[in-house]
C-alpha cells in the first residue's frame, strides 16, 4: 500500500499530499453538505502548481455538486467489463451483431490492458494521445482507418455505459480520431493455390485424431467450396444460411443456383441480397445433401452431425494454411476472408464488370476500385502490350469422353429435376 510522505493544508476542506509511489500531487477535499472526501490527481510536480490545480479542482467539483452534475467515477476496466458482459450476453441469444466480437477483441486486447485501473473521467486527449502511441508500438503495423473505427466504436461504448450510470459526463467525453492508413490491397489464392488449400484439407480431414475434428474438417471443405464460388462474407453472412435460403432453377441437364443472404454486414439497410453461384457449388451442396438426409428449411447450411455449429473453422483453416505454406502472401496474411477476395480476383480477371461484382457481393464499386485496383492492368493484358497470344486449338473428343458426358449430363437432369421438386415440397432442395 502506498505510503504518505508529505502533505500542505490549503484550508479546512482542502488539502494536498504526496506519496511514495508517485512524484505527483494529490488533491483530498470535501464539499459543502457532502458526506465523502473526494481524491483527484492534481498531475502536477511543483507544490505550488499543485496547489493552484488543487483550488481549480475544488471550484469544479464545488460548481457541478451545485448543479446536480457530481459523478462519482469509476475506473475503466470495470465499466469495460461491463459493456463486454453486455455484449456476449446479446452474441449469446442471437440479437448481436458481428462486430461486436471485434468490438470485444479490441477492449481485451488494447483499452483494458493499456487504461485498466484508470478512472475514465481521468482520460482525456492527452491520456488518448499517449494511449494511440503505445497501441501503434504493441501493433506489427500501423492500424488502418477500419482498425480505428472499430476501436473507437468499442471505447465509445465504454464512455455511453459510464454516461448512462453516472460515472462522468458528456463533457467529459475525449474526441476519437479513425485517420489510419489506408485501406490495401486484399490477400486472394491463385488457382494453384486454392487447390493446394483444397488439397491441405482434405489430408487434414484424413489424418484427423477425432470424429468431430474430422467432421469440421469435411466441413470447412464444403463451406470453402461455397464461399469460393459466390464471393459471400465468411462469418456471419456465410453462417447465417439456412438449406431455405438455396434455390435452384433447372432446364434439362443444367441448373442455377441462389443463395438468399439474410443476415450480415449490409442486409440491415439493404435488406436480403440473392446471390447467383458459380456452377462448381454442385459439389459442396451434393455432399452436404447426403450427409443431413432430413434436413429442414430454418436449419443452417453449415453445421455437425450432432445438428450443433462449430466455431472453430477459422482456426482449422489457418491450420491448413500453415502447414502448406500457404498463410502469407505478398498483400498480408491469409484468412477465411480471403475467399472472398479471391471470388472477386477471378471475377475481375473474367471481365465481370465492377458494377456487378458489387451488387452480388453486397458492397461498393468504390470499395472494389481501391482494394482491387491492382488486378485491372491484368484484365488488359493483350491491349495494353499489343500482344494476343494464339489460343490453343482444341483436342479432338473421342467417343469414350462422348459417351461419358452423355452419362454425366442424364445423371445431372434427373437429380436437378429432384432437386428442383424437392424444394418445391419442403421449401428446400
Amino acid at each position: 500500500m502506498a505510503k504518505q510522505i508529505a502533505r500542505h493544508d490549503i484550508n479546512d476542506t482542502l488539502y494536498i499530499f504526496k506519496q511514495d509511489n508517485s512524484e505527483r500531487w494529490y488533491a483530498r477535499f470535501i464539499l459543502t453538505n457532502h458526506k465523502k472526501w473526494l481524491c483527484k490527481s492534481t498531475k502536477k510536480k511543483d507544490k505550488d502548481e499543485a496547489i493552484a490545480m488543487a483550488h481549480r479542482i475544488f471550484l469544479d467539483h464545488e460548481i457541478r455538486h451545485e448543479n446536480n452534475a457530481l459523478i462519482q467515477s469509476k475506473r475503466f476496466k470495470d465499466v469495460a467489463d461491463r459493456v463486454i458482459e453486455k455484449l456476449e450476453e446479446q452474441l449469446e441469444h442471437g440479437g448481436g451483431k458481428r462486430t461486436f466480437k471485434d468490438y470485444i477483441r479490441a477492449l481485451e486486447n488494447y483499452h483494458i490492458p493499456y487504461f485498466s485501473r484508470t478512472f475514465v473521467t481521468s482520460i482525456d486527449q492527452e491520456a488518448i494521445s499517449k494511449f494511440v502511441v503505445w497501441r501503434k508500438n504493441r501493433m506489427s503495423k500501423p492500424p488502418a482507418s477500419s482498425t480505428l473505427l472499430t476501436h473507437n466504436a468499442a471505447l465509445n461504448l465504454v464512455f455511453k455505459e459510464a454516461i448512462e450510470q453516472k460515472w462522468m459526463i458528456a463533457a467529459q467525453v475525449p474526441v476519437l480520431s479513425s485517420k489510419g492508413e489506408a485501406g490495401t490491397r486484399r490477400a486472394a489464392f491463385s488457382e494453384e493455390e486454392y487447390d493446394a488449400v483444397l488439397d491441405g484439407i482434405y489430408e487434414s480431414e484424413r489424418n484427423a485424431h477425432s470424429e468431430k475434428t474430422r467432421q469440421i474438417r469435411e466441413l470447412l471443405y464444403d463451406y470453402c467450396e461455397i464461399a469460393v464460388n459466390t464471393g459471400i462474407r465468411p462469418g456471419t453472412e456465410m453462417e447465417s444460411i439456412t438449406w431455405g435460403d438455396i434455390e435452384i432453377k433447372a432446364q434439362g441437364s443444367k441448373a442455377q443456383f441462389f443463395i438468399n443472404v439474410r443476415k450480415g454486414k449490409t442486409t440491415k439497410h439493404t435488406g436480403t441480397r440473392k446471390v447467383v453461384c458459380k456452377k462448381d457449388v454442385i459439389g459442396a451442396v451434393s455432399r452436404l445433401r447426403e450427409r443431413f438426409p432430413h434436413r429442414t428449411p430454418s436449419q443452417e447450411l453449415f453445421r455437425l452431425a450432432n445438428g450443433e455449429t462449430t466455431p472453430q473453422l477459422g482456426k482449422a483453416f489457418e491450420k491448413v494454411l500453415q502447414n502448406n505454406n500457404l498463410k502469407d502472401s505478398p498483400r498480408g496474411p491469409r484468412t477465411l476472408y480471403s475467399l472472398r477476395h479471391t471470388y472477386i480476383t477471378w471475377q475481375l480477371l473474367a471481365g465481370t464488370s465492377m458494377d456487378v461484382i458489387a451488387k452480388q457481393c453486397g458492397t461498393s464499386v468504390a470499395m472494389i476500385e481501391q482494394h482491387y485496383s491492382h488486378v485491372r492492368p491484368e484484365m488488359f493484358a493483350d491491349e495494353l502490350s499489343g500482344v494476343t497470344f494464339d489460343k490453343a486449338k482444341p483436342k479432338p473428343v473421342s467417343n469414350k469422353t462422348l459417351e461419358r458426358r452423355a452419362k454425366s449430363a442424364e445423371r445431372d437432369e434427373k437429380r436437378f429435376k429432384e432437386w428442383a421438386a424437392e424444394y418445391k415440397k419442403r421449401g428446400c432442395i
